[in-house]
Formats: C-alpha cells, sequence, structure tokens
C-alpha cells in the first residue's frame, strides 16, 4: 500500500483549515450504527421522483458543512445525497496530527474503510434512498471512492468520482474488469498527488479497458474545489462540477 505522504496531509492541512460556506442546512443529520459504533451522517433528499443517489466521502477533516452544503446542492440538482461519516459520530479532528491519525488508520485498514463506506450506503438505502449510486469523495474522499471502486464489492452502484483525491492503487489490488465509469477531476498544480500518479493511473485504467474521464484544470492545486480556503480555486471548481452533473446526467 503506498504510504499518505507529508506533503499530501499539509496540503490538505492547508486547503481545510478554514471550513466551507455558512449556510443554513436543508437536509439533515442523521445517526446510525455499524457494529458496536455509532457514526453521524447528513441525508438530503431528492424528492419523491430522485434521480438517483450520490454518497459523498469526506476529507481528511471529517463530514462538516462542506459535505452538507455539497449534499444539498446535489439535492436541489434532484438526486438524494447522502454523505457517509467514517471516523464516527463527534470525531471531527482539528489538528494536523489528528487528521492524519483518524485517515491512517483507514488506509492502514482497507477492509475497515469499505465496511464503513458501504455501511454507509446501507444507511442510505435504510431512509429511502434512491437505489441507483454513484459514490464521490474530496482529497481523503476521492481516494476512498476509488478504493470502492476496485473493490467490486458495491451493489447498484454505477459509477465513482475522485475529486483532487489519491490516485495510487495499493500493491495488492487491481481494477476489475466489470468496474463502472470513473471521472477524476485532477488540478494541474496539485503537488500532493503528481503528475506522475495520473499518469500510472490512466495506464491501469487503459489495461483494465475501462470507461474514465480525466479531467485536468490549469494552475489549480490541491483541495481546489474547497470553499474559503487558501487553496479554491474558483474556476476549476465550477468546470469540476459542470463536468461531475454532466456525469450524473449520463448515468443516473
Amino acid at each position: 500500500m503506498r504510504p499518505l505522504t507529508t506533503s499530501l496531509t499539509l496540503l490538505c492541512a492547508l486547503g481545510l483549515a478554514t471550513g466551507a460556506h455558512a449556510f443554513e442546512p436543508a437536509g439533515e443529520d442523521v445517526s446510525y450504527d455499524i457494529g458496536d459504533d455509532t457514526f453521524e451522517g447528513y441525508f438530503a433528499s431528492g424528492g419523491d421522483m430522485a434521480r438517483g443517489t450520490v454518497l459523498i466521502v469526506h476529507d481528511w477533516n471529517g463530514l462538516d458543512d462542506y459535505e452538507r452544503q455539497r449534499a444539498d446542492m446535489l439535492a436541489a440538482l434532484g438526486y438524494d445525497a447522502f454523505a457517509v461519516d467514517l471516523f464516527g459520530q463527534g470525531n471531527r479532528p482539528k489538528t494536523t496530527e489528528a487528521r492524519q491519525e483518524a485517515t491512517n488508520a483507514l488506509y492502514s485498514d482497507r477492509e475497515r474503510m469499505r465496511e464503513l463506506t458501504l455501511g454507509g450506503l446501507a444507511e442510505a438505502r435504510d431512509r429511502g434512498a434512491a437505489t441507483s449510486t454513484l459514490v464521490m469523495g474530496y482529497c481523503f474522499g476521492g481516494t476512498v471512492a476509488l478504493e470502492i471502486a476496485r473493490s467490486g464489492q458495491a451493489d447498484d452502484v454505477v459509477g465513482y468520482t475522485s475529486f483532487h483525491g489519491g490516485l495510487g492503487t495499493p500493491e495488492d489490488q487491481s481494477w476489475p474488469e466489470d468496474t463502472p465509469p470513473l471521472l477524476i477531476a485532477h488540478g494541474g498544480a496539485d503537488t500532493a498527488v503528481p503528475m506522475a500518479d495520473v499518469a500510472t493511473l490512466v495506464e491501469e485504467l487503459e489495461d483494465a479497458e475501462l470507461t474514465y474521464t480525466v479531467e485536468i484544470y490549469s494552475g489549480a492545486p490541491h483541495a481546489f474545489s474547497v470553499f474559503d480556503t487558501e487553496r479554491y480555486q474558483e474556476r476549476a471548481d465550477k468546470a469540476s462540477w459542470a463536468a461531475f452533473t454532466d456525469f450524473l446526467e449520463e448515468i443516473l
């Protein structure tokens, strides 16, 4: 397994230090259990005729108003959206050290990472979310989305999206031939996840003969889509969101 690099963790700290836009949530926080542990996700309904579900995986600071706002944006487009919690209720790490500890615990236990993500998906469906699903995530969450894609364990998932996520494939993993389409949104100026990682991923996906799209945004640093941060780039954010919503239109 490729270790989480110091540069990636430090850039995430810069990108996510100040939080997301203040807003009034349209959805609701929901508490749920996986085994003996309690988690708190966020559900925003797309209405009675929802076109599908988007499962959102948070970054390394845990689920906060950034993911809630993205969920509300998707609900306004007619999709059910569920922001999953992978850290546990009340665990929203504030320091770089705490965030490293929370994410590294899951990087080193991929089975647990998959269990918690799929457990959140099951909770969303138990709450009435539409069955047909796309899994997406930001930074750490983008890495998780690709982990689920490689696992082939998610039923009724029709696509995956990573926004400025880690792109490395662990040595003991490969891409199943029936992996649904993927969308990768990446910053051209991302020094945490270099272009060499993008090229390697493309080679892997080509070898597996999968359907994928890689969008690269010039001058965009790591975490370019996170509102109200030093690393936010409006042009790349708007372009990647447009590409993402087009992707949703196509597959859901």
